[in-house]
């Protein structure tokens, strides 16, 4: 948290600390509204061994890295950060002088009151039962991110879903050895599927791990299974589903899709007004550079929604002309870090 926040009043608060959120900050606060992130901390984004395809950023980066070089650009523009889980919210409609929307939200540290709120909650990945690889060293969720480590090695797909079948079959585009792990359940694909499975080089194993195997490195070797077979496995993807952090999105009154996914427009409006939504908490991909792109939009959006200027003519035949002292329009804790920022020696 910034020790020089004089408040927890703001125009924008982003929920989470993610690279979407992180990328909603970025841009509300650089267009001049004062904005904090509230983060719990961790993530999905915060277990990654390394970062791919995000053009720019080398493999080697890990996602700790990546993100404390996000906060460290943000500070540098004026936002504030606070390390705190917001638990509950409501939304109000203020009257009078200072009309308008306030959102609140309870956190364990503090509360924050905003003007817009962008949730950048995320979800979590359902883990499978023990025994299992490493989570990044051997262990994946994210078919699109890590599948060309995987080019010309034997892979294996964890799961009895539709899904767990679908990634199977896509995976033979990178490998010529896929096992499909029922780890002991009842197939829940359909006939359909079983025979794409049939007619596809997939070997489907019903028994359930009993141990793992990892190299002097760390990486998975091969899974020992109960029935005495021992199969070796460069990594894999485990397919279980997801568990979307919607809460507060359901306590603010926001629309929710079957999936658990918050209902979002083009820039991530959701139902309720001033309230936004982006990252892997709304549908789509789950990728480092399209949450990151929906994070922009979000923050352009809502610069859209909060600018003083141009000032609407029913307004300013109400409050008369703008006066030179009301300009510029950024806050001054804002202008002077830009004008620190922009000079050099």
């Amino acid at each position: 948290m910034s020790e020089e926040s004089p408040s927890t009043e703001y125009e924008v608060i982003v929920v989470g600390g993610g690279p979407a959120g992180m990328t909603a900050a970025l841009y509300s606060t650089r267009l001049g509204h004062r904005t904090a992130v509230v983060s719990r901390g961790g993530g999905r984004a915060a277990m990654m061994q390394e970062v791919h395809n995000l053009l720019g950023v080398r493999e080697e980066t890990s996602g700790t890295e990546f993100l404390g070089i996000g906060r460290e650009q943000l500070e540098a523009y004026g936002c504030d950060f606070y390390q705190d889980m917001v638990t509950s919210c409501s939304r109000e409609e203020r009257e009078g002088e200072g009309e308008g929307r306030l959102i609140r939200l309870s956190g364990n540290n503090d509360d924050y009151e905003a003007e817009v709120v962008i949730l950048a909650t995320g979800f979590n990945d359902v883990r499978p039962e023990p025994p299992l690889p490493r989570t990044g060293r051997g262990l994946h969720y994210c078919l699109h991110c890590d599948a060309h480590m995987f080019v010309d090695k034997p892979v294996y797909v964890m799961g009895h879903s539709e899904s767990a079948a679908h990634v199977a079959g896509i995976m033979l585009n990178f490998t010529d050895e896929v096992d499909l792990l029922t780890r002991g359940d009842d197939p829940e694909w359909s006939d359909e599927t079983t025979a794409m499975l049939e007619r596809h080089p997939i070997d489907i194993v019903h028994e359930d791990i009993t141990g793992v195997q990892n190299g002097n490195d760390g990486w998975l070797k091969a899974l020992e299974f109960e029935d005495g077979v021992v199969r070796e496995y460069k990594g894999g993807f485990a397919m279980y589903g997801a568990e979307y952090n919607n809460g507060l999105a359901r306590e603010l009154g926001c629309e929710i899709n079957d999936d658990g996914t918050i209902e979002v427009g083009d820039h991530g409006q959701t139902s309720v007004e001033g309230i936004y939504a982006v990252g892997d908490c709304t549908p789509g991909h789950n990728q480092l550079p399209i949450g990151m792109g929906q994070g922009a939009k979000a923050g352009v959006d809502v610069h859209f929604q909060l600018r003083d200027f141009p000032r609407d003519s029913d307004i300013l035949d109400e409050q008369g002309p703008v006066r030179s002292e009301e300009v510029p329009g950024i806050p001054d804790e804002l202008l002077e870090q830009a004008v620190d920022f922009h000079t050099y020696e």
